[in-house]
């Protein structure tokens, strides 16, 4: 079958089907009447939001180093006042060495901390008892 002959089979049922919705079931009258009201609508009328000012980076990189500085010294006169007055003036901290910035920073997360590698660790040779003969043949 051609396409001009299939055409000429469809064109009618197509058109009567079409007819039949749009005029005897009341789909025209519908379609008719929502158009109506949308052209009584107020038309929509697009306006530009203001453009905020993009925000001065100098000033308010000053205001977080003045507020920085206050925190800061705020930290310290904290640790000052209870540096003075706790445990009898006694520096709990005495010969001991802050972190390195290396050790501080070396773990990333979720990872085995077996501390710093300039410690020389425990000598557990003696924990085994008379076995050390063992140990040493396993070597």
């Amino acid at each position: 079958m051609k396409k001009s002959d299939l055409k000429q089979l469809i064109k009618p049922l197509v058109k009567e089907c079409i007819h039949e919705v749009l005029i005897e079931e009341g789909m025209l009258s519908n379609i008719v009447s929502e158009v109506v009201q949308g052209m009584q609508a107020k038309p929509l009328v697009e306006s530009r939001a203001a453009t905020p000012t993009p925000p001065n980076r100098a000033a308010e990189a000053r205001k977080m180093k003045e507020s920085r500085q206050k925190m800061n010294a705020r930290r310290q006169e904290l640790m000052d006042s209870i540096g003075k007055d706790a445990y009898n003036g006694m520096d709990l901290f005495e010969g001991t060495a802050p972190m390195s910035r290396e050790e501080n920073a070396g773990t990333a997360a979720g990872s085995v901390d077996l501390g710093s590698s300039r410690d020389a660790g425990v000598d557990i040779s003696s924990l085994v008892g008379g076995a050390s003969h063992v140990w040493n043949a396993m070597k």
